[in-house]
């Protein structure tokens, strides 16, 4: 029977292998968000160390939800459409925050845009995002430790939906990825033509 002691240790063993698989993404592969000159630069992303009692699994609260579309600003201020799933709330340091998940339309896939007190000082000054996971009862699994950037946080030829307000927390949430030291802003000459890459995660 595996202990708690095993069971931590594990789930800290596969954060950090994930980690490890998506430093090798941003350095090697052709999608990676990167510039050429940053990936030839390119050290690893800067996380927090990785706590599990940020790991939350919580139901996802629906009522007085219509699961109406909505439009998220972007960095760019192209309008991105996604549908509301729902609530979550969960309890960091001792206070108990909500947050509102979405759907993207088209995949399906959950999305969870915010800000919280550490931005624009140890984090992302627009915001992160998450990727809530569906456990098989129907639950929500809400992990702070796979906090990521929107692209935009490593140059500015992407466009990012911006956390809306309610999503915008006093609290500091100190997991998961943190900002990017080397951000690199494309002059209008290099960029490319047409409209700019959208990605929401």
């Amino acid at each position: 029977m595996t202990s708690s002691a095993e069971a931590t240790d594990a789930y800290i063993r596969r954060i950090e292998e994930y980690r490890k698989r998506r430093d090798e993404f941003f350095k090697s592969n052709e999608n990676s968000p990167l510039l050429p000159e940053q990936r030839e630069r390119f050290r690893g992303l800067r996380y927090y160390p990785v706590k599990p009692e940020y790991r939350f699994v919580v139901e996802l609260q629906r009522d007085g939800v219509s699961q109406e579309r909505v439009i998220l600003g972007t960095t760019t201020g192209e309008p991105k459409e996604f549908i509301v799933a729902g609530r979550v709330t969960v309890e960091i340091e001792g206070k108990p925050v909500t947050f509102t998940v979405y759907r993207e339309v088209g995949r399906g896939r959950y999305f969870m845009p915010f800000r919280d007190a550490t931005a624009g000082s140890e984090t992302y000054s627009v915001g992160r995002y998450l990727d809530p996971q569906e456990t098989p009862d129907g639950k929500l699994v809400i992990d702070f430790n796979m906090a990521y950037n929107p692209y935009c946080a490593y140059n500015d030829r992407w466009t990012c939906p911006i956390p809306p307000r309610e999503n915008i927390v006093d609290v500091p949430i100190r997991a998961g990825e943190m900002a990017y030291p080397d951000y690199v802003s494309v002059t209008e000459q290099e960029k490319p033509s047409g409209p700019m890459p959208l990605i929401g995660g």
